[in-house]
């Protein structure tokens, strides 16, 4: 009875917020059964779940595979004799990043999408394709976990241990650098290669080149009529952006720094 009462309570909740209506939908789920709500609530999160665009599902399977050459870029920081302040920065850049990579698996994942997930072997990338939960008897995801800033939007950490990985797509070994702001194979190799200084100074500037080509395509998806129009998709590509330019001030002045430290020397 509890159920049916939270269920009814997040319907009600959730027909105020996107029908003007509101009390014609409150009279008429009021007579409703707790099967029927729960029904009709999942009813409407796939019906939220589904309003997206071409444009939204490229942005999230590209960025998700931008982020990740982030990550390996940001790995090399405590190996390579990187300053403490290049480090700390490196270690924020892996937080955020892994952070925002698994809400766009997630929300690929919930709306029955394969959703990529990058692997790494040294400076050569593999693009592993994660599947989409099945449907249980009642119509909607399994084990579901809710996302205020989507009307319900389902997420999670993807637990790759307890993935099927008999049914999961895997590729070949990938080279991204026609992405916009990727680095290329021997750019990866001379940050790979470079320790000290030398690596501090390779780790900004090519990371100022990678934040660009984030904020690059967070430009290109809002430019398509009709994208990131999903509450948390919109919310998703502009902290992605804001965050980028931040960064991107901070990684220039550090980098400036440090030329007229070398210049002085």
């Amino acid at each position: 009875m509890k159920k049916g009462i939270l269920i009814s309570s997040l319907l009600c909740a959730f027909c105020a917020f996107s029908i003007p209506q509101n009390s014609v939908v409150a009279q008429e789920t009021s007579t409703l059964t707790p099967a029927e709500l729960e029904k009709l609530y999942w009813e409407r999160i796939q019906e939220k779940l589904s309003i997206y665009t071409d444009a939204d599902v490229k942005f999230m399977e590209d960025m998700i595979v931008h982020h990740s050459q982030a990550l390996v870029m940001s790995q090399f920081s405590p190996t390579n004799g990187a300053s403490e302040e290049v480090q700390v920065l490196a270690a924020r850049i892996i937080n955020a990043q892994l952070d925002e990579i698994n809400i766009m698996q997630r929300w690929l994942l919930d709306r029955g999408l394969d959703a990529p997930s990058v692997e790494y072997n040294g400076i050569e990338s593999i693009i592993t394709m994660l599947q989409p939960a099945k449907q249980d008897d009642g119509g909607h995801m399994s084990d579901p976990s809710m996302d205020k800033d989507d009307a319900m939007m389902m997420h999670g950490d993807i637990d790759m241990e307890g993935m099927d990985h008999d049914n999961m797509d895997h590729s070949m070994h990938m080279d991204h650098s026609d992405m916009v702001g990727m680095l290329s194979m021997e750019q990866l190799a001379e940050l790979r290669d470079a320790q000290g200084p030398l690596f501090d100074e390779l780790f900004l500037e090519y990371m100022i080149q990678h934040h660009t080509g984030a904020v690059v395509m967070v430009e290109e998806l809002f430019s398509y009529d009709g994208a990131a129009q999903g509450v948390s998709t919109y919310k998703l590509a502009s902290d992605i952006q804001v965050d980028q330019r931040t960064e991107i001030a901070r990684m220039q002045q550090m980098l400036n720094e440090r030329i007229v430290s070398s210049v002085e020397e």
